[in-house]
């Protein structure tokens, strides 16, 4: 009989794996969950996005946009063709008119040919081909901006039209007249006459407009009638090639033919902007669209409805871009601004002082990054205007005053005429590969001769240029070419620039100093 003091083996032993268990129960609980949770540790300076439980539709937009939108339709006057060639045959091939009259092809255009010697339809009838009339060209999108009926759209749409017509979203048709075309920007406004509002759509400030925000672009892609497509901008300030100012949004919205001249929204129905061309290897849709913007829009569109044509300020300079040799040259920091080939004559910056060599780093206190920025910053100032233009000129930067001229319809070229005269002694410049003689009429020196394996053959300087000036000074012979170099070496720069006259146009060209 067992002591009472004492517990049986059997009950210690229960005793311990209830503790055991216990013990795991808390372990489980708090010790094994916390190695658990510990593991991969949060870092609270991760990016985090927050988002909302139900991601936001384009169907309130589309509601509200889509009778602003239009289709544009173009008629153009069609030159007559004539189905009666020479002889009296359909055709006008060489060699139809001498067919023998037993021909069986002779036979068959007698069976359609009528009592007037006109050629019948099969209905019996004169045919009509020779009248001149007005037919479908082409087809595109357009929107309301006004209640009274203003409508913008592409300039290629309306290009080479006769007569407009504009379908609305409830299937309407409506004649429009056309109040003017901008082809620089590829725009164009027509208006609508009819005793009626029309729901319209105001622009956005695109300058608010970043990567990867919403569009909803709505349009009459391949003329099905009322489309609507969504995507992101991809990236702005798009240069394509399309003309002096592009400046385009690229969205990956599905954009394709007959869209053209539609708008593209943001989310709160105002239009971001116009799209006007995409990229296609195939011809359909892949994804890379290209918008107007908005800013560019509205002051090319007030313009229109105005005066039926767009004014733009001119300075009247040839500019090209400023490359890291060309900076190195002229003791530029950077690479940026826009690089003066030629003040051109009788232009606003000739006037003012303005000449070639300068670099124009800022107009009225706007930094210019590029030629392409200067002149859109140039024409969105009015004709007239006086303008403080900062240019970079012999190492230190000067505010030159300028009253912007009015753009001229065509674009104006320089008229220098260099010598292009046989010289009497040639002189080398070895270092930059180069063979050149004073020009005839003193002015510059003409290269005869260019080393294929030079920096200057690099850079594109050919025979029969001319080497007007070196570092912005003239050169007249040999010896002024090396007292530029020399002065550029004891400046501590490793190029020196040259002003290439060539086909009455005038570029620069950055050598490296030393470089055979």
């Amino acid at each position: 009989m067992m002591d009472a003091n004492h517990t049986s083996p059997i009950k210690t032993r229960k005793r311990r794996l209830f503790a055991t268990a216990a013990s795991l129960a808390i372990a489980g609980a708090i010790g094994f969950g916390a190695v658990t949770t510990g593991t991969l540790p949060v870092n609270a300076e991760a990016v985090r996005v927050e988002t909302t439980q139900q991601n936001p539709g384009f169907a309130d937009v589309v509601e509200r946009v889509s009778p602003a939108v239009v289709s544009v339709r173009v008629d153009s006057e069609v030159a007559p063709v004539s189905d009666r060639g020479q002889g009296g045959s359909p055709f006008s091939v060489p060699g139809f008119e001498d067919l023998p009259e037993d021909h069986p092809l002779n036979r068959f255009f007698r069976e359609f040919r009528g009592p007037d010697g006109q050629f019948e339809n099969r209905r019996g009838g004169p045919r009509e081909r020779d009248r001149q009339q007005a037919r479908p060209t082409s087809q595109g999108s357009g929107f309301f901006i006004s209640e009274d009926g203003y409508v913008v759209t592409n300039n290629h749409v309306v290009r080479g039209g006769s007569a407009f017509t504009v379908v609305l979203d409830d299937g309407s048709e409506l004649k429009a007249e056309l109040v003017g075309t901008d082809p620089r920007t590829d725009l164009a406004v027509l208006k609508v006459d009819a005793d009626r509002e029309f729901t319209y759509v105001a622009f956005a400030d695109d300058s608010n407009i970043r990567v990867g925000e919403w569009v909803v672009a709505v349009g009459n892609p391949f003329g099905l009638g009322g489309s609507v497509t969504a995507g992101i901008v991809s990236a702005r300030g798009r240069d394509i090639g399309a003309g002096p100012y592009d400046d385009f949004l690229q969205i990956d919205a599905a954009v394709n033919r007959g869209n053209s001249g539609g708008p593209a929204f943001n989310l709160n129905g105002e239009v971001v902007g116009i799209n006007t061309a995409i990229f296609s290897p195939s011809g359909g849709n892949v994804g890379i669209a290209f918008a107007i913007p908005s800013s560019t829009a509205e002051g090319v569109i007030a313009s229109l409805i105005e005066n039926g044509a767009v004014t733009r300020g001119w300075l009247g300079v040839q500019i090209q871009p400023v490359t890291d040799d060309i900076a190195e040259s002229l003791g530029l920091e950077n690479a940026r601004g826009a690089l003066v080939s030629e003040a051109q004559a009788d232009g606003p910056a000739l006037e003012a002082g303005i000449a070639a060599g300068d670099v124009v780093t800022a107009v009225n206190g706007q930094e210019v990054e590029s030629p392409r920025e200067l002149a859109r910053l140039i024409a969105n100032l009015t004709p007239g205007q006086d303008v403080k233009v900062d240019v970079w000129r012999n190492g230190e930067t000067q505010q030159i005053d300028v009253e912007l001229g009015t753009l001229p319809g065509d674009d104006q070229l320089a008229s220098a005429q260099p010598s292009q005269t046989s010289p009497s002694a040639d002189v080398a410049l070895a270092d930059f590969g180069l063979t050149v003689v004073p020009a005839e009429d003193g002015n510059g020196l003409l290269v005869t001769d260019v080393d294929p394996d030079s920096a200057a053959a690099e850079r594109g300087i050919q025979a029969g240029d001319v080497i007007a000036a070196v570092n912005s000074q003239p050169v007249k012979s040999s010896d002024d070419v090396s007292k530029a170099v020399s002065s550029a070496e004891e400046a501590g720069r490793s190029a020196v620039l040259l002003q290439v006259s060539r086909d009455d146009a005038n570029r620069f060209v950055a050598l490296p100093i030393g470089q055979g």
